[in-house]
């Protein structure tokens, strides 16, 4: 499958194969170091793209959104800091034991 360029280089073309370009570390710039780069670049924005599925698969989790007030967003929030987990944590355990009553 082809991946769509994700960014666009602008400025001037440098010639790699003649011109000498070193990175900070002093080592020279050519089209495998650019490419490396551009791979690593692409494997961490992949890596950061989200939390990982709760189905264990490469599959997007479903959501299911609803609006609270702002005190029982606190109270959840403080609920959550306090037993060291997240708020949506707190609230699909809580969903899970009343769709199991």
């Amino acid at each position: 499958m082809s991946r769509t360029p994700r960014y666009v280089i602008t400025g001037p073309e440098v010639d790699l194969t003649t011109e000498v370009i070193l990175d900070s570390n002093g080592r020279r710039i050519d089209q495998a170091y650019v490419d490396e780069v551009v791979s690593l670049a692409h494997e961490q924005l992949d890596r950061r793209a989200g939390r990982p599925s709760l189905t264990g698969r490469a599959q997007r989790s479903p959501q299911v959104t609803f609006r609270v007030t702002p005190e029982m967003k606190a109270r959840a929030e403080e609920q959550a800091r306090a037993e060291g987990t997240t708020v949506s944590q707190l609230a699909r355990r809580a969903f899970e034991r009343f769709l199991a009553s």
